[in-house]
């Protein structure tokens, strides 16, 4: 790992460790981890590298390999507003482990992303990789969910990104071969082995070329409207509910959605209709790689896809363009965008055999529309793999 080498280059020495957050996919469960549904994740043999050492005067010395400016904090010593650069997401970390444990030590780190940002969770596979790394240097041992929810806190208070757990839950609990299928109201969950009878595959991961910053897009946007829809059906039903902030879909029975969603404003009854078709699908994607038929599930992802460009609304038309590339590639057994797709990239569950033809067949034709793209845009194949690890 290069991360490794360059932390000998500037320490000459050898790294105490390396923590590793694999980035993740979501095939279904798209956009729902926010208001209490389900997921299926998977995580990649991809990710974030921490190569660091303890430093014993607590302050925190980090370099990245994917932007060019060095970061340098306190863990003491950071700042209640976020600064603006990369290096927001690790104070964010820094300062939700330092609510709850003393810190004295700091680190100093190399970081590599072993694939272009945006799409895949980075932001929580960065702030998980540090954390784990911050934590060992302080004789810390943080639990899985400690480990989740601490990562999640630093996105939603620190660096302004109002995500569910969906990505910090897939980072930590993910293993090999096994579906997370989660169920984001009490953080049940189970991990489903690969049933014998399903055919291989592998995890195509198509970056647009193009780069987002979350925190800055519609993302918040379309949570709060999804809350409004809720808050509009209990009170139209003549349910109970509290603030508007505490409010979300999964309280809203299905059958008062069908009941009154005509009374919904265009972008709400959207928005609710792509919550409620699409945790069907998550459970019913569960079910369908529990049998092992990859064909059904495949087909409930390019479903997924579809909604998420006709009732999110957060496909941008490069990524739309790549969606409907994919649905008409042979090899492809089910696709979507990854992340929040606002930019970013594509996913897709492929056969191994026709990996050559189908990145072929994609790049030839997404570059045929986009031409500027190329060199930008690039073809990834990934494998499943176990959640954060030193």
């Amino acid at each position: 790992m290069r991360c490794e080498e360059v932390f000998r280059e500037i320490y000459n020495r050898d790294p105490d460790g390396v923590a590793f957050c694999p980035y993740r996919i979501s095939p279904l469960g798209a956009h729902i981890d926010h208001q209490y549904g389900k997921i299926n994740g998977l995580a990649l043999d991809k990710g974030i590298h921490i190569a660091f050492s303890p430093k014993r005067n607590g302050v925190v010395e980090l370099k990245s390999l994917n932007f060019p400016k060095r970061a340098q904090f306190h863990v003491n010593g950071i700042p209640e507003q976020k600064v603006g650069d990369w290096a927001d997401h690790m104070r964010g970390a820094a300062k939700m482990l330092g609510e709850k444990y003393p810190l004295r030590t700091g680190l100093s780190a190399v970081i590599e992303g072993t694939l272009p940002v945006g799409g895949l969770s980075s932001s929580a596979a960065v702030i998980i990789a540090f954390l784990t790394a911050l934590a060992q240097v302080n004789g810390i041992a943080l639990g899985e969910w400690e480990t989740i929810m601490m990562a999640k806190a630093a996105e939603n208070r620190y660096v302004g990104v109002n995500c569910g757990k969906l990505d910090q839950s897939c980072e930590v609990l993910c293993r090999k071969d096994q579906l997370l299928y989660m169920d984001c109201r009490d953080d049940s969950y189970e991990l489903i082995p690969m049933n014998p009878a399903m055919k291989p595959f592998r995890i195509a991961v198509l970056f647009s070329g193009l780069e987002r910053s979350l925190a800055t897009s519609a993302y918040n946007l379309r949570q709060d409207e999804c809350k409004a829809a809720a808050y509009s059906l209990l009170a139209w039903a003549g349910m109970e509910y509290g603030k508007f902030g505490d409010t979300r879909l999964r309280d809203v029975p299905v059958e008062v959605f069908e009941a009154y969603k005509d009374r919904l404003p265009g972008s709400f009854l959207k928005r609710a209709t792509h919550y409620f078709t699409e945790i069907a699908r998550a459970e019913a994607g569960a079910e369908a790689w529990r049998r092992g038929d990859l064909d059904a599930y495949g087909q409930l992802v390019f479903e997924s896809g579809r909604s998420s460009v006709e009732n999110y609304e957060c496909g941008c038309p490069e990524l739309i363009t790549m969606y409907d590339i994919m649905t008409a590639t042979d090899g492809i057994y089910g696709g979507r965008f990854s992340g929040a797709g606002f930019k970013g990239c594509c996913m897709a569950l492929i056969d191994p055999d026709k990996a050559e033809d189908v990145q072929q067949t994609v790049t030839e034709k997404y570059l045929r529309a986009y031409p500027h793209l190329e060199g930008k845009y690039s073809f990834h194949l990934c494998d499943s793999a176990d959640g954060v690890q030193l």
